[in-house]
């Protein structure tokens, strides 16, 4: 088989796995969540009841817009507490053969916030700082709970776009409560299980031992890390986390041993997000609805690992001239198990998805290859995006888009027959905005202070790049990183910590109030003048609105970053 063919075909036996599981995966979550009959009651239902009354919690009562917001703000704030807590104490508790010493209380700061917002940002390495306990009672624990309050806001926001009034109650959106515990039942605590199985099958770790020393065959000593991993491994891709138990994530070959092992990582990660598209569908009464999401996700996906893998195949033009044999691509930053087109594949998944797991580094990609990543992450992460996070996202551009048909015919937009109006576009127009405010400003305000300086590993439009791509992946709540940042500093901790703090709920509650200001909306019945959402003109639409927006907002950073890096390292330079 020729090397393209073999590319393509990894490239498109991932598609077709996610194509598969989409329709299947969609109907139970639509099952787990909106109708009667849920799936395996004899398994699930006694469970469930029982944390309901531990927990004193009514499942049919309901929340308005304001009550799940709050839940979810003071949920998530708890996490936060006990995580910076448990690092601070870790020496003083169980589960720490290392005898590893506790946090520092900026470090313990980041961590808390990145894994409560599902960033899993990590200024650390994770096999010399936290121990067995924090990993798997703190960290992991955040996978699951930060996943589950993902797909609960995605839900509420589905329901007040797709409820009818007086379908329930007036203003009620679900039960955040409700939603987080059957999404850890139901949905994440099942496939984890049976996914962790399945990487220990293939050579995944999981043990509590000591780390171990053995004698290489140059007969110096060497340290191997042990410890739970596998288990923390699945729910890290499948809640689109990212968090890795080691320094070098999936390109350690303790949590990423094998192809097979890469190609199950990728599908976890957009197993979830795809799936949701067809949930929504289904809520909607239309399946053409979420076909439609669906499908401008993935052109945008496709776009995406064109261009890099384009890119990565192509070597790097900087070192065309010193006899180095480039005929397999640029492998430099590459875990050579995987090649090129295996660690651009999982690059583009996994900032696609918000994930943040990595393969390889990205800050050894070319300089259009580490383009891809960080646009990827800047377009909002709506190509499929986080778990829950990818749909509500895409929704709201969905909302942008009708409106802007609304201007072209002069008409009041609708979406499912729901008048969009001016309250709904002006906090629209707020979940748009904060993002780039973030990114850009404290971009800004790192590229000229001398604490955000003093951690940089290159100069000149790479390191401008490195602090673009770290904000980016902060308050997009990605977690991967351009390597090159030595990013455990105070000043880096406290910054980027704000930045995920508020690139995730200062986000969440703008959706929650739409949804509740959608929810009771008298439904319109279509009409000659109405735009119709469910044919591949509106998807063509709603993937132009995202990209003009996106290019309008980041065009002017990106072209004084990779972009005219490109340009410097095609003529042969280097910084």
């Amino acid at each position: 088989m020729s090397s393209l063919l073999y590319d393509l075909t990894q490239i498109l036996l991932f598609c077709l796995v996610i194509l598969g599981l989409t329709r299947p995966l969609g109907i139970y979550l639509f099952r787990v969540f909106e109708s009667e009959r849920k799936p395996l009651p004899r398994l699930f239902g006694p469970i469930e009841r029982a944390v309901f009354r531990l927990c004193g919690v009514d499942p049919q009562r309901e929340h308005t817009w304001q009550q799940y917001t709050l839940a979810l703000l003071v949920f998530s704030g708890f996490g936060v507490l006990i995580t910076y807590a448990l690092q601070r104490l870790q020496h003083l508790l169980p589960l720490n053969p290392q005898h590893l010493g506790p946090v520092a209380p900026d470090l313990a700061w980041n961590t808390a916030v990145s894994f409560t917002t599902n960033t899993n940002w990590q200024s650390y390495s994770g096999e010399t700082t936290m121990s067995y306990l924090t990993q798997m009672a703190g960290l992991t624990w955040h996978n699951f709970t930060s996943a589950a309050a993902g797909i609960g806001v995605a839900l509420a926001l589905a329901r007040g776009l797709t409820r009818r009034p007086g379908f329930i109650g007036p203003r009620t959106l679900g039960n955040f409560w409700v939603d987080v515990l059957r999404s850890i039942l139901y949905v994440l605590l099942p496939i984890s299980m049976i996914g962790t199985l399945l990487l220990v099958s293939q050579g995944v770790i999981q043990n509590l031992s000591s780390y171990r020393q053995i004698i290489t065959l140059e007969g110096t000593k060497q340290i191997l890390a042990m410890g739970p991993v596998a288990s923390q491994e699945v729910i890290k891709l499948l809640g689109t986390n990212g968090g890795g138990f080691f320094n070098a994530n999936s390109a350690h070959p303790f949590e990423n041993p094998t192809a097979l092992t890469n190609l199950i990582s990728m599908v976890l990660i957009f197993a979830i997000p795809a799936a949701l598209t067809y949930t929504y569908g289904r809520m909607a009464a239309a399946q053409k609805q979420g076909w439609v999401l669906f499908g401008a996700m993935a052109f945008l996906f496709l776009a995406g690992i064109s261009v890099l893998w384009a890119a990565e195949s192509h070597g790097n033009p900087a070192l065309s001239g010193l006899g180095i044999d480039e005929s397999a691509g640029n492998l430099e930053g590459k875990e050579v198990r995987f090649g090129v087109v295996g660690s651009s594949l999982f690059a583009t998944v996994t900032t696609d998805a918000s994930c943040g797991a990595v393969n390889a580094m990205h800050d050894s990609f070319t300089p259009l290859g580490g383009l891809v990543p960080m646009v990827n992450i800047q377009l909002g992460e709506v190509i499929f995006g986080g778990v829950g996070a990818g749909l509500y996202g895409m929704l709201i551009f969905a909302l942008l888009a009708v409106f802007i048909a609304g201007l072209m015919v002069g008409r009041t937009p609708e979406y499912l027959g729901k008048k969009i109006e001016a309250k709904e576009m002006t906090l629209s127009m707020l979940y748009v905005l904060i993002f780039p405010l973030l990114i850009l400003g404290l971009s800004a305000w790192a590229a000229v202070v001398p604490a955000g300086l003093s951690s940089l590993g290159n100069a000149g439009p790479h390191g401008l790049s490195e602090i673009l791509y770290a904000f980016t992946s902060a308050a997009g709540n990605n977690g991967s990183a351009f390597a090159g940042l030595s990013a455990n500093t105070p000043f880096w901790n406290v910054t980027l910590g704000v930045a995920m703090l508020a690139g995730r709920f200062l986000m969440m509650v703008p959706v929650l109030a739409i949804a509740g200001s959608m929810l009771n909306k008298k439904v319109v019945h279509p009409g000659p003048g109405t735009f119709p959402t469910g044919t591949l003109l509106f998807c063509g639409l709603l993937i132009g609105v995202i990209l003009i927006l996106g290019a309008l907002t980041f065009f002017p950073a990106l072209s004084l970053g990779p972009i005219v890096e490109h340009f410097v390292v095609k003529h042969g330079r280097l910084f």
